[in-house]
């Protein structure tokens, strides 16, 4: 699980330094003191006003930032759909259930929706709601998630850092496409 959150969290860099074309000395000199919040709380929520900072030194204005970075932690879980995915077919593969590519199917639609109706707090919170909608949709047990929260922070720093670096990649990439309402007033309108 670790190791998908940790690729998770390389593919947040690469799109950081591709689709938002951020130099990588810049974005990572930047989301630094944000990484650091990220690992010593485990929670985006917690790590918003680095975040701020971050997106703010990466060329994103004040006011871009701070409308969308709440948003994009409030909504975009860039690392939950593959990581809590992955704990529930660890947990079939623990007790030998068979998972079709329907049953697979299903169970990434309802990680999508879990992934966009979980909060942004420390994963041990809310790892069992967030993935055991996941594991009833594909027939897997819950009761050993009580048992996995136990060895979930190593997990969870992974989560995160995917998390707050994903969401100041696509606030430089969305604050790239929108056009600041000081310019041209009849833009507003």
């Amino acid at each position: 699980i670790s190791a998908i959150g940790f690729f998770c969290v390389i593919m947040a860099f690469t799109l950081a330094i591709f689709v938002g074309r951020i130099s990588p000395a810049l974005f990572f000199r930047a989301i630094t003191p944000t990484l650091a919040v990220a690992i010593s709380t485990q929670s985006s929520l917690a790590s918003l006003p680095a975040m701020l900072n971050a997106a703010e030194e990466v060329g994103v204005s004040r006011r871009k930032a701070d409308i969308a970075l709440p948003l994009a932690v409030a909504l975009f879980r860039f690392t939950s759909t593959a990581m809590n995915l992955a704990v529930v077919v660890y947990v079939a593969w623990l007790f030998g259930i068979e998972l079709s590519l329907w049953t697979m199917a299903a169970g990434l639609a309802v990680a999508v929706a879990a992934a966009l109706s979980a909060v942004s707090l420390p994963g041990s919170i809310s790892f069992v709601t967030s993935i055991a909608p996941i594991a009833t949709s594909m027939g897997v047990p819950v009761a050993p998630l009580g048992l996995l929260v136990a060895v979930e922070t190593f997990p969870d720093i992974f989560r995160t850092l995917g998390n707050v670096v994903a969401d100041v990649a696509v606030t430089k990439i969305a604050a790239d496409y929108v056009d600041d309402a000081d310019e041209d007033p009849a833009s507003v309108i």
